[in-house]
C-alpha cells in the first residue's frame, strides 16, 4: 500500500519512480531552457515524498541521497552546478553515481564503470596468482570464472555501444586471465587458448547477456519493468500490412538527445 501511494505522488509530479528495498529513486528529464521550470517541480516533488514519509514514521537520510545530472558531453556546460536543496540540507550534484553496483557517469560514457570493473578484476587476479602453484590448473581455472569473470559480467549489459577502447580495456581482463590459466608470456596470443576455454570475448559476452535478457523478457520471466519496453513489429498497427510484420523482430524506438536527463537516489530509514 506505501509503494502505491508513493509511486502515485512522485507521479502526479511528472517523474518517473523506482522502488528497490529503502531505496527510492525519480527519474525525469527536460530540455536545456526548460531546466529552472525542472528544478521547481523537483523540489516540489521532494518536498512532498519527504512529507509523506515523515507522515509514514520514515525519515529521508540526506546523508546518503546523491543528485547526478546526466547530458551529452556537448551539453554538459548547460547542467547546473548550484547545491540542490534537498529538505533542510544541501546536495551537490555528483558526476558519477553508482545505482545496484553499476557507475554512471554524468555524460553516460560509463568509462567510470569500465574502470572499476577492470581494477577490480585485476585486483583479484594478482590475489589469486599466489596460490596458482598450490592448486591444480582445472580448479584454478575455476577460481578464475568464479571470482573474476562474475564481476566482469555483472551488469555488462549497459555497456552495449561503448566505444571500442573501452570495450578493449574489458578483454584485457579475459587475455590476462588466460594467460594466468595457460601460463602464458606476454608475447603469447591467447586467441587459441580462449577458444580452448570455449570464452566469449568482451563484446560478444555483452551481446549474449542482451540475448539473455531479450528472451526472458519475451517469454515474461523479466521483470515486467523491462518486457514492458519491447513490441514487436508486428503488433505495430502501422506495419499490419508490410512485409516486416510477419517477422519476429522487435521495434527500435528512436532516441534523441536532446534532452538533459536526471535521476535521483532517496535513501530511506524508519524514524
Amino acid at each position: 500500500m506505501y509503494t502505491a501511494d508513493l509511486i502515485a505522488l512522485v507521479e502526479q509530479h511528472g517523474f518517473c519512480p523506482h522502488l528497490y528495498a529503502d531505496d527510492t529513486q525519480i527519474y525525469g528529464s527536460a530540455r536545456p531552457p526548460a531546466i529552472h521550470d525542472f528544478q521547481q517541480r523537483l523540489s516540489a516533488c521532494i518536498d512532498d515524498v519527504h512529507s509523506w514519509m515523515s507522515s509514514n514514521r520514515l525519515q529521508l537520510n540526506t546523508n546518503k541521497t546523491e543528485l547526478l545530472w546526466c547530458a551529452t558531453t556537448r551539453c554538459q556546460h548547460q547542467l547546473p552546478r548550484s547545491a540542490f536543496r534537498i529538505g533542510p540540507h544541501d546536495i551537490i550534484p555528483s558526476k558519477t553515481v553508482r545505482d545496484r553496483g553499476i557507475f554512471i557517469d554524468a555524460d553516460l560514457s560509463m568509462r567510470f564503470h569500465v574502470q572499476r570493473t577492470v581494477a577490480g578484476c585485476f585486483a583479484v587476479l594478482r590475489q589469486l596468482r599466489s596460490v596458482r602453484r598450490s592448486v591444480p590448473s582445472s580448479v584454478f581455472q575455476t577460481l578464475i570464472v568464479s571470482l573474476v569473470l562474475t564481476k566482469l559480467d555483472f551488469g555488462n549489459a549497459t555497456l552495449s555501444g561503448s566505444p571500442t577502447n573501452l570495450l578493449n580495456r574489458l578483454q584485457s581482463v579475459l587475455t590476462a586471465a588466460a594467460r594466468s590459466i595457460a601460463g602464458l608470456r606476454l608475447s603469447d596470443h591467447v586467441t587459441d587458448t580462449l577458444a580452448s576455454f570455449h570464452w566469449l570475448h568482451a563484446p560478444e559476452r555483452i551481446n549474449f547477456k542482451l540475448a539473455v535478457l531479450v528472451y526472458r523478457s519475451l517469454h515474461g520471466t523479466a521483470p515486467r519493468y523491462l518486457s514492458d519496453f519491447l513490441r514487436r513489429v508486428a503488433d505495430l498497427p502501422s506495419r499490419c500490412r508490410l512485409r516486416s510484420a510477419t517477422s519476429n523482430q522487435l521495434d527500435v524506438r528512436p532516441s534523441r538527445l536532446v534532452t538533459v536527463c536526471w535521476a535521483k537516489a532517496l535513501e530511506q530509514s524508519p524514524s
